[in-house]
């Protein structure tokens, strides 16, 4: 096959035409540009004009391993190029292989082999979303933003989505559902202070003072979530709320917990209605794609 042919196998494509009908990972796009590319395609750059996918939060390497990556790359060279594109302003952006980068920093080299490939700015931010999920300790309410972030830029459903993380529906559902929950909860749940198994009790609750009350309650009492189960439901709530009685019918209370688990988002039955709660036209999309409406 002619270099040209490896070109266009390559150049231009982006995740959803680059790995159709599979899974996807971040270490595959690397893997898939490498074997597309001929040997006349890598390039020596200098060092110096690389710099991170600019969508790819800042990170902490570990300086033993890249120490011990540039005594490698000392001794027996770089051993497979990075995959960079062309900056827009200057230099390159690196796709993959930032750890090689900062080892050939360390180990006194100034330029590095590479693959440039053109990928556009929302490529970029996929192929960071990507790394993130897949690479990051990511706490519960930024793996549900990266899963929100992913559906609105590939444009797939959750189970498209799903299949191609190698994630349940179910999960990627319930991750979304942590979406609607008030800020101040959300906190918790990145400080640690609230756990996801927690989180996800509270995202089925569709009143926003119960779900603070219920919140406050777990970080003061230390409840497990069987407790907060029990608290959850209707007859208990009461008794968080001490100085505000509410009344309450039960009635369809069976009901209202089914929809909310299948939905993963807010909903109330009363006055023989259902209220279904959506942040947004995409939270919306997505309940009717639940729902199997077409719009």
């Amino acid at each position: 096959m002619d270099n040209n042919n490896y070109k266009r196998r390559a150049l231009g494509k982006g995740l959803e035409e680059l790995f159709n009908n599979e899974q996807i990972n971040f270490d595959s796009i690397e893997e898939k540009i490498l074997d597309s590319s001929s040997v006349d395609e890598v390039v020596e750059l200098p060092i110096d004009e690389l710099r991170p996918n600019p969508y790819q939060p800042r990170k902490v390497f570990d300086e033993d391993k890249l120490n011990e990556l540039a005594e490698s790359i000392k001794e027996h060279g770089v051993f497979q190029p990075i995959i960079v594109k062309k900056s827009s302003i200057k230099g390159y952006e690196i796709i993959a292989g930032e750890r090689r980068v900062k080892a050939c920093k360390i180990a006194g080299l100034d330029k590095i082999p590479a693959i440039i490939r053109d990928f556009s700015e929302q490529q970029m931010m996929e192929i960071a979303l990507l790394e993130n999920l897949q690479r990051e300790n990511l706490n519960s309410i930024e793996e549900a933003m990266a899963y929100r972030s992913l559906l609105d830029a590939m444009g797939v459903t959750q189970e498209e989505l799903a299949n191609r993380l190698g994630k349940s529906r179910s999960h990627i559902t319930n991750m979304l559902g942590l979406l609607n929950l008030p800020e101040e909860v959300k906190d918790m749940i990145i400080d640690e202070k609230i756990s996801m198994s927690h989180a996800r009790v509270l995202s089925k609750m569709g009143n926003k003072e119960d779900i603070i009350a219920l919140a406050n309650k777990i970080v003061e009492e230390n409840l497990n979530v069987r407790d907060l189960e029990n608290f959850s439901k209707n007859e208990e709530i009461e008794k968080v709320h001490k100085n505000k009685p509410r009344t309450t019918n039960n009635e369809y209370q069976y009901v209202q917990n089914i929809m909310c688990e299948k939905l993963g988002t807010k909903v109330k039955i009363s006055s023989n209605k259902i209220n279904i709660s959506f942040n947004n036209i995409n939270d919306l999309n997505r309940i009717l794609e639940i729902l199997n409406i077409s719009e």
